[in-house]
């Protein structure tokens, strides 16, 4: 079970340090408390507050190669902060909340449009080459799909508990769908420590699933 007491102080680090001052902007708690509430809405069974601390966690090991870690630990929290399953549009409510709620808590105009353009990048996964910022997002996020066999077995059915409502044969294709277009990314991790550490046990995870989901 997350910590939401160390969740909530790594919001208020990241927050002051993405400040153009650490004075600047309110007590950054209530917006803490605001997002952290979302992240445990009742619909959420993979996107929880468990991978809200997971991609933090990613994020501090990948922090070297991003240009401004303040705004991808940024992107983090509101990557997800709007989350149904049955909507298509969740990563851009998520940036434009985070347009909304950032110059507010005392964000310049740069860095909210930052941490916005890095949200939306969540819908691909695919930033460029010169993007070291949205490779250390994606790659944080995307870090799951190199996990133990059981921590990824647990991920899979965390993803299938989401979207109960779809039929088994509907899911299955548009899982294998989704698992497929991944698999064609030229690369899915884009940093040189994913490249070497995640990339080949993601892909044999990725294709793993496949097999299942079309055997």
């Amino acid at each position: 079970m997350a910590d939401l007491d160390a969740l909530r102080a790594r919001f208020t680090h990241a927050l002051e340090a993405a400040r153009d001052s650490a004075a600047d902007g309110p007590d950054p708690a209530p917006y803490a408390d605001a997002l952290l509430t979302r992240w445990r809405e009742p619909q959420r069974r993979y996107h929880t507050v468990e991978h809200l601390a997971a991609v933090l966690d990613h994020i501090d090991v990948l922090h070297e190669h991003a240009d401004d870690p303040a705004a991808v630990r940024l992107a983090a929290w509101f990557h997800d902060a709007v989350y149904l399953p049955d909507r298509s549009e969740n990563e851009e409510r998520s940036a434009r909340l985070a347009e909304r709620a950032l110059p507010e808590a005392g964000v310049g105009k740069a860095r909210t449009a930052e941490v916005a353009r890095l949200v939306r990048l969540t819908v691909t996964h695919d930033p460029a080459d010169e993007d070291r910022d949205g490779q250390v997002l994606c790659d944080a996020d995307l870090a799951i799909l190199a996990a133990p066999p059981s921590a990824y077995a647990a991920y899979t059915a965390a993803v299938r508990e989401e979207y109960h409502f779809v039929p088994n044969d509907a899911f299955r294709a548009g899982r294998a769908a989704v698992l497929r277009q991944l698999l064609d990314l030229p690369r899915l991790f884009r940093t040189p420590y994913g490249a070497e550490r995640w990339e080949a046990t993601a892909r044999y995870n990725l294709r793993s699933e496949l097999e299942l989901l079309t055997s």
